[in-house]
């Protein structure tokens, strides 16, 4: 169920009216069966994967909460959590990693010569299985490290795994924050209700005005890139970066509007990533819940920064490249991941040395000229790593790269023809406008809380502005069966 549909626009009134009448006992029933309502109406049969995941890690969590911490009982708290992790991540490799494996095997046998393995089966990805995976394993690790007790009730925590809006797409939530909202009593509150469906409408302008009408041009070009010079290749990959953006901070900020409204409070997921100072700032502000989760699970698990210099950065490497492998099963994002994180070791080795630069040349490094230097460069290096990370194949981003050196076509600055890409002229108006609407609400955003400023506004205002942007979302939508970007991870 796609939140863009008549499906979800259905199903998420009467899941809200139901859960505002019935006794708080059993809202969290509700939800539990409302939630794998949502997960099975994209393929029922799947649903059974999420449970069994639910099942290992709840169970995981009890044996470890009843085990020693010291001497023998040590060891099987460590084997539990290896057994949860082992067996989830089986689960996930088999359905997302299984053909890439054998793909990758095959080709280094024809290198060598040798016949090529047949798979006997293939398995179609279950829409979400990395996100709600991951947060069933952090669950794990937070019950092993003594951060929480083992959730009781299985019901319960089925919904902490299962939760319908952030299922699918994130944000991937922590046990202290999503578990314990769970046991806690929630009413109808008007003031939050507004809070959660302004944050609702601005997602869904992302989504469908923004995201999916931009989709057309990139798709468009990065699908027939010969045809196209360098120039115009620049401004599709200056679009993918806003589809991208606006497309899962869209799915985000619906995800977290429509969980405020039932009186939950979701991770913020996105901090305005591309006005960021750095790349290190970037994945500060970019799908803030998986950066904190390879963070926190991963990269300080292999020793974080609390070694030395090279390890340190042999750390960032694998954080980064297991990141680019978690967005898909290609050796794209895998290269993706590993030139993100060879920014940022190229970051860390020229910190010293930028400096003392500036300490010798007396530059200033907190200037208006100097920030917005630093914002266009990592929003550069950003866009070259987004060329992997939209193409096909690393035939296509290699070409594509080639097409912008070798091709770049200055002739085609002066063409208004050059910026149509398919779109006619009053969707290309509109996804600029909306652009730039985007941007500058970022822009504003960093010095002005905009939810303060407009809930401040009289009333009538308030109602007929909401009014009026819901009008915009219909009339200048695309709507249609429009998948979210993150869904195919």
């Amino acid at each position: 169920m796609l939140f863009n549909s008549v499906h979800f626009l259905i199903f998420f009134p009467i899941v809200i009216i139901i859960y505002f009448l019935i006794p708080q006992k059993i809202k969290y029933i509700w939800l539990l069966l409302c939630s794998y309502y949502f997960y099975m109406s994209w393929n029922a049969k799947y649903a059974l994967l999420m449970l069994i995941s639910t099942i290992i890690t709840y169970s995981s969590g009890i044996l470890i909460n009843r085990t020693e911490i010291r001497g023998a009982g040590q060891v099987k708290r460590k084997l539990y959590v290896a057994l949860s992790f082992a067996s989830n991540l089986f689960i996930l490799y088999l359905f997302k990693y299984f053909n890439f494996s054998i793909s990758t095997l095959n080709q280094i046998l024809k290198y060598a010569h040798l016949s090529v393995i047949k798979p006997s089966f293939s398995l179609l990805l279950p829409v979400g299985i990395s996100f709600y995976t991951f947060q069933a394993l952090s669950y794990t690790m937070d019950v092993y490290r003594g951060k929480i007790d083992a959730e009781r009730n299985f019901l319960k925590y089925s919904l902490f795994v299962s939760f319908f809006p952030q299922l699918v797409a994130g944000p991937i939530e922590r046990t202290k924050n999503l578990l314990t909202q769970i046991g806690e009593e929630h009413h109808f509150d008007y003031n939050r209700m507004i809070n959660g469906f302004i944050l609702m409408l601005w997602g869904y302008f992302q989504k469908v005005v923004i995201a999916d009408r931009v989709a057309i041009l990139v798709d468009t070009v990065f699908d027939n890139y010969q045809k196209y010079s360098g120039f115009q290749i620049l401004i599709a990959i200056f679009f993918f970066s806003i589809q991208i953006y606006c497309d899962f901070a869209g799915y985000s900020n619906i995800a977290i509007g429509a969980a405020q409204i039932m009186g939950f409070k979701l991770t913020v997921n996105f901090n305005r990533p591309y006005l960021a100072l750095s790349i290190q700032d970037f994945w500060r502000r970019w799908h803030i819940t998986l950066s904190t989760w390879f963070r926190d699970y991963l990269y300080i698990s292999l020793g974080g920064n609390r070694c030395s210099r090279i390890k340190k950065y042999r750390n960032i490497m694998i954080t980064f490249l297991v990141s680019g492998l978690w967005h898909g099963a290609n050796w794209n994002y895998v290269i993706w991941g590993g030139l993100h994180g060879l920014y940022q070791i190229v970051e860390d080795a020229l910190k010293t040395i930028r400096t003392k630069a500036r300490h010798i040349e007396k530059l200033p490094n907190d200037g208006s000229l100097f920030k917005f230097v630093q914002i266009i460069v990592t929003f550069i290096l950003v866009c070259f790593a987004w060329i992997f990370f939209r193409a096909s194949s690393l035939d296509t981003a290699f070409g594509v790269i080639k097409r912008i050196v070798m091709n770049f076509g200055v002739e085609e600055i002066f063409k208004l023809s050059s910026y149509r890409f398919g779109l006619g002229l009053k969707d290309l108006i509109v996804a600029g406008l909306a652009t730039f609407l985007c941007m500058l609400t970022d822009i504003v955003s960093e010095k002005l809380d905009l939810f303060k400023w407009f809930h401040a506004r009289n009333p009538f205002i308030k109602w007929a502005t909401l009014y009026c942007w819901t009008l915009v979302i219909i009339f200048l939508g695309k709507f249609g069966p429009s998948s979210f970007l993150y869904f195919q991870f």
